[in-house]
């Protein structure tokens, strides 16, 4: 089949790729794919993965149980063993075992088919588009801070980023009542954000210590460094990003102003659907290009560009 193929770090169009054959798992035909950072992380090197990356995607079961075949689904990322002390404890995201889509041991969705097991597949109801269920792994991310921080409507949060990652978690934070600001450095980006009655501001405005919580979505030194110094003593720093290098920070006197970090990977599928069904959830604004798989090289140049938000690939 043609896929995308990453390997030492470079990617180039395959049509010899064998298709998709594990036991117990469904085939699924993808329709949209998106290109998510991590993806473009992992062709500089942030993981020695070699396959086929890509892990939001929505798609048509083309074989798998009655009650999956020929639905149209999107799917959880881990695939993962059920019996590890990780699972048993209920940790099933860091499964001892687990393979993920397009990042480690298991081949992704920019590609004509791809696989994972049944109990990883959810159906996207009919009134999400399939441009709004590429969203919902990301979307899920994102919902994932609020199962791990609690926030209240008195409370001051950061976000820092207005790419696609600071984009969803600020939608999704601001559901919340909270007292939010969102900080970037993209006025197309701030707009949608402002558009939704978002309050956004520049670097340069944050007080140190005015936060109670700062979530870092740039997965950069500089990111980092900005929401510790954003926060007020007792704050919590959510880490949702991806970093490609080591990081460096001043850990005495996050110790001296009793700072909880927190890192941030996958979420709750089943509220992320509900809120783009509902519509809580804006995402077709953040979609700057859709590209036919024949043209997957183009479409990662595009996403790697400055500013550039969600870029799309067709299988």
């Amino acid at each position: 089949m043609r896929a995308l193929w990453l390997e030492n770090r470079h990617l180039h169009l395959r049509d010899d790729v064998p298709w998709p054959e594990r036991s117990g798992e469904a085939v699924v035909r993808p329709i949209l794919a998106g290109i998510c950072n991590t993806d473009l992380e992992l062709v500089r090197g942030y993981y020695p993965f070699t396959g086929i990356p890509g892990h939001e995607f929505v798609g048509i079961v083309e074989e798998g149980p009655p009650d999956l075949a020929g639905k149209r689904v999107t799917g959880e990322i881990n695939a993962v063993c059920e019996r590890c002390p990780s699972c048993a404890a209920g940790r099933s995201s860091h499964c001892l075992k687990r393979t993920v889509l397009g990042i480690v041991n298991r081949n992704g969705a920019f590609a004509e088919r791809l696989s994972l097991p049944y109990s990883n597949l959810h159906i996207v109801p009919d009134e999400i588009t399939h441009q709004e269920a590429v969203f919902i792994e990301p979307l899920a991310a994102a919902l994932r801070i609020q199962e791990q921080v609690s926030i209240s409507t008195d409370q001051r949060v950061l976000v820092i980023g207005d790419g696609k990652l600071g984009q969803l978690v600020a939608q999704t934070v601001a559901l919340t009542g909270c007292v939010l600001t969102v900080v970037g450095r993209h006025r197309r980006k701030l707009d949608l954000l402002q558009a939704r009655g978002i309050t956004t501001a520049s670097e340069e405005s944050i007080a140190k210590g005015s936060f109670d919580i700062a979530i870092e979505c740039t997965g950069n030194a500089s990111g980092f460094a900005l929401a510790r110094n954003a926060l007020r003593p007792g704050g919590t720093l959510v880490m949702k990003s991806t970093y490609a290098g080591d990081l460096t920070f001043n850990a005495s006197a996050t110790v001296v102003d009793e700072i909880t970090l927190i890192g941030s990977r996958c979420g709750p599928f089943a509220p992320a659907i509900d809120l783009l069904r509902t519509g809580r959830i804006d995402v077709e604004p953040m979609i700057d290009a859709t590209y036919p798989l024949s043209d997957a090289l183009a479409a990662f140049e595009h996403a790697s560009r400055p500013g550039v938000l969600k870029i799309l690939l067709r299988p």
